[in-house]
């Protein structure tokens, strides 16, 4: 058996590769960040390269081979996690994308998702698909390119970022997604597990250009990209990789994964729940023949907005600074931030609210923002997690901010419940890597993977906050989201 399995984890600011041994430790990581495109000025619109992501993926998985001195001979296949729902349209022919690949966070395309409320279709999305009608999913960000953009059809594919990544790792042999993926574009029927052909009519978009979808884990083909044939045998969308990283098979158990934005998965087993407060039905993963379903909770802005601070408004050196500074003053001095640079998510969803800070007074200095920056994180978290109406005995936490302790203990406070910190914080590539084991053999099933490298905790942070304190911070923190609520109404 080959000793290590390599993950390919395309985030929304940065591609890295991470090569793991059968007990989850990592052997090998590289990291490169690639470029933020805003093509719109105070539009909300979002792009990235295309072929500089699949550039930087190749080059930090060149890279991390090199840092170990390995070779594709030690390495059993590859796992591939991604951003969800960025969308790129390419040439079949040239291989080159029609256009930048528009990011998850673009709402470019919210006018067509109003056109679809209003005409009663958003319904049809939710029962098929589990979403709620938003710019966030792929659907509409097709229907931009196919609109304005105006590829010939007979040659162009679409793809989500493992589809664009797949493709192109096996010279354009495989044009092919995973579960996970497919069920967050909005044009996949996650109860009959194919394209749904009535909403592909009422979106104008062809069959044609869509991948076929497979299990998570499973053999999608063969690289040669790094001196010798190693099999693609796991894919998954980030936080569906993240809750399999973290060992959460039970009904039931959760995790939250602090990325750019804040993502929380319940695992619901084998059943389809579906919410009445603003969280997404969702396939959790899919395994052979067996589906496991989720409720999401999406946080659009996390550590994007502790990442704004440091690049837009040049108040902090590095993300890691933000927990001194937070910890250096007593309170966040009635300071509330809302970080809705592109509307917000879980349980709101409303393409038009945008960010503000409230109540500054002569007294306040950057400390006092920045906390309110983490605090903001803590809060939407409360929020999707009430919105859910699930009683959670703990969460498991992972993702970069994860090792922001005193995010973590705010969080544990506002929850009123344990947040465990898993000791590894690459819980998204992990989960990856399971789930190309468990294809090539490498695992045997999901009991081998928990005794081989279950999920272990780091530091579990106990709540310590009363409930006076936690009431009023509530308050207004509702309040500001209210007021941001309003915006396009009172502009």
């Amino acid at each position: 058996m080959k000793k290590y399995i390599m993950s390919l984890d395309q985030g929304t600011t940065s591609s890295r590769c991470i090569i793991f041994d059968k007990t989850g430790n990592i052997i090998s990581s590289a990291q490169k960040e690639i470029e933020q495109i805003y093509p719109g000025d105070n539009q909300g619109w979002v792009e990235h390269d295309a072929m500089e992501i699949l550039e930087s993926q190749l080059s930090t998985a060149r890279e991390a081979l090199s840092k170990a001195n390995l070779c594709h001979d030690d390495i059993d296949s590859i796992g591939i996690t991604n951003q969800r729902e960025t969308t790129v349209l390419w040439d079949k022919n040239t291989g080159k994308p029609v256009y930048n690949a528009i990011v998850w966070q673009c709402r470019r395309s919210a006018g067509y998702c109003d056109e679809l409320k209003k005409s009663g279709f958003s319904n049809v999305i939710r029962e098929k698909t589990g979403l709620i009608t938003d710019a966030y999913f792929s659907a509409t960000k097709i229907k931009w390119l196919l609109e304005n953009v105006k590829p010939e059809i007979g040659n162009i594919l679409f793809g989500t970022i493992d589809t664009w990544l797949i493709w192109n790792l096996t010279g354009g042999k495989t044009h092919a997604t995973d579960y996970t993926n497919a069920s967050r574009t909005m044009l996949f029927n996650i109860h009959t597990l194919d394209w749904d052909d009535e909403i592909l009519k009422e979106l104008g978009i062809p069959r044609s250009i869509l991948p076929e979808v497979k299990p998570s884990a499973f053999i999608y083909g063969y690289t040669e990209h790094f001196g010798g044939v190693i099999p693609i045998a796991g894919v998954a969308g980030d936080q569906h990789a993240a809750l399999f990283g973290q060992c959460c098979f039970e009904e039931g158990s959760a995790k939250n994964t602090y990325g750019t934005g804040c993502f929380i998965l319940i695992n619901t087993g084998n059943k389809a729940i579906y919410s009445r407060s603003g969280l997404l039905t969702t396939i959790a993963y899919g395994i052979g023949d067996d589906i496991t379903y989720a409720l999401e909770g999406s946080v659009f802005s996390a550590g994007s907005a502790v990442q704004w601070l440091r690049d837009g408004l040049g108040v902090l050196d590095n993300a890691a600074e933000s927990e001194d500074y937070a910890a250096s003053v007593q309170d966040n001095g009635g300071v509330y931030f809302v970080p809705a640079f592109t509307g917000l998510g879980t349980p709101h969803w409303n393409q038009y609210a945008r960010g503000a800070f409230f109540g500054i007074t002569r007294g306040c200095n950057k400390a006092h923002l920045i906390r309110a920056v983490l605090e903001s994180v803590a809060y939407q978290c409360y929020d999707v997690i009430a919105a859910s109406g699930i009683t959670l005995n703990g969460i498991k936490a992972d993702g970069g901010a994860s090792t922001n302790d005193f995010l973590m203990q705010f969080q544990a406070d506002i929850l009123d419940t344990r947040v465990t910190r898993s000791a590894n914080a690459e819980s998204t590539a992990l989960g990856a890597a399971f789930m190309a084991g468990l294809a090539t053999g490498y695992y045997t099933d999901k009991n081998d993977i928990i005794n081989s490298a279950g999920s272990k905790a780091s530091k579990t942070f106990i709540p310590n906050m009363d409930d006076g304190t936690r009431n009023k911070l509530f308050g207004k923190w509702h309040k500001a989201v209210t007021r941001t609520l309003d915006w396009e109404e009172q502009t």
